[in-house]
């Protein structure tokens, strides 16, 4: 019965008091705190392998090519009935 109630009896500490960061340091902590915190989340990011960045960049190369070429002929065209519509 002894062992149980010193159990039961509660430690107290004595609390943890923080130093405020001076003026001059606070702009230092946010930035460290900022590059911490993106350490942090890039640990936590799941990489693609060789061969799907490959096939990634090879479908943006094409998307971006076959907007290129649309984008090009809707100019063209655009320009040609302006001037057969202006001339």
């Amino acid at each position: 019965m002894a062992q149980e109630t010193s159990k039961k009896q509660k430690v107290t500490s004595t609390p943890k008091v923080e130093k405020k960061p001076s003026k001059w340091a606070r702009p230092f902590r946010s930035i460290g705190g900022y590059f911490k915190g993106a350490w942090q989340e890039l640990k936590q990011v799941r990489w693609p392998n060789r061969r799907a960045t490959w096939s990634l960049t090879l479908a943006v190369i094409l998307f971006s090519a076959f907007f290129a070429v649309l984008i090009l002929g809707l100019d063209t065209l655009f320009q040609a009935i302006t001037k057969f519509l202006y001339q």
